[in-house]
Parts: structure tokens; sequence; C-alpha cells
């Protein structure tokens, strides 16, 4: 886990200086985090023309209502912007560590090998599933200066770009839940509408 902080802290170190902002959780965040049925969630998110400064101060905001929430990412279309934009950060307890921000993130390549990890969401809180991804990835994108850059990642870091990269074509994780009976059985536990689930299988 420690090389996976190490490698999240030298890209963002190299793409994203200046977007830092306190870890500390906000009693009130900028931003609402939009939840499962709001339509907000199920439209495709549009390419970012411009990185200005507009985009940098969305990017703040959107990382400190993500850690006002206790999450490690968030995407644009979950706090009602349709954008792509992500920001990630898998180690909230180190405020040494800076956040990724990816703008425009496009998968360039992905492994065979595919894992099944549980995951959870921001925007349908309370719920975790078993979802199956690719172990490994390769992405490219923007920071927030423009400027292209590429990544390689596995394990956790993978599944989180490929979690939040959904989002930005409408998907959302429990979608891909292939175990119906666990989907249903935790959607009622915590109050959502099986109607709102889109499934992919």
């Amino acid at each position: 886990m420690a090389s996976l902080f190490a490698q999240m802290a030298r890209t963002a170190e190299q793409t994203n200086r200046g977007v830092q902002v306190s870890k500390e959780p906000l009693d009130t965040p900028p931003l609402r985090i939009h939840t499962l049925g709001d339509q907000a969630l199920r439209a495709p998110a549009r390419r970012i023309s411009k990185v200005d400064d507009a985009v940098r101060e969305l990017t703040r905001d959107m990382l400190l209502s993500m850690y006002a929430a206790r999450g490690i990412g968030l995407a644009a279309p979950q706090v009602g912007v349709n954008k792509q934009l992500l920001v990630i950060d898998l180690d909230l307890e180190n405020a040494a560590t800076p956040p990724l921000v990816l703008i425009n993130p496009e998968i360039t390549a992905a492994s065979a090998a595919l894992e099944t990890y549980e995951e959870g969401c921001l925007s349908i809180p309370g719920v975790y599933l078993n979802v199956v991804r690719p172990a490994a990835v390769e992405v490219s994108f923007r920071d927030e200066q423009g400027r292209p850059r590429r990544l390689k990642t596995d394990g956790l870091l993978a599944r989180c770009i490929l979690h939040e990269m959904d989002h930005l074509t409408g998907v959302l994780f429990v979608d891909r839940v292939t175990d119906e009976l666990s989907l249903n059985e935790e959607l009622q536990q915590k109050g959502f509408d099986r109607a709102h689930v889109r499934s992919l299988r």
C-alpha cells in the first residue's frame, strides 16, 4: 500500500501542483453530491475544451466536498457538473500526499486480467458490493495546467480511476453488479430504489 501512495504522490507532484486543499472535513462543503435516482448522474459528461481558472476552482471545490464526505474519488457529474473531471485521493489521513486530478481522462489500455473487489460510492452511501474490473490500466489525461499526461497503474488506484470514469458516461457501480440478490438487499436496506439501476449485463 505504501508503494501505491508513493506512486500516486509522484504522479500528483508531476501533474497537479497547486491543487492541494486541506483534507480536514468541512461542516458545509461547497458542492452537493447527487445520489442514485438523480438524473444528473446519468448524463454523459462533456470534454473540457480549456483548462482555466474556473476548472481549477471547480477542482478545489470538488476536493473539499470529497474530503467532507470522506470519499477517495469524485467525478464532476456527481456534483451536478457535466464535465470530464475527476479527483482522487487514496491517502486521506496524510496531508502530505497530494490528490490526483484527471481532466478529459481516456483509458488507452487495460489488462486482460480481471479482479473482483468491493466498491462503494458517495452517490450511493452505505451500499458496498463486489464489482469485476481490469486489474491494471493505462490512462491519458490533462493536468490542471492543461498539459497531457499518461499514467500506468493497478490495484486500488486503477479501480478507482475506472469507477470514477464510469460516472463520465452515466454509469454507476451498481450497474455492474452481477449478484442480483445482494444488490437488491443492499439497496433496500439503504432506502434506494432498484428501478434506478441500469444493469449492464
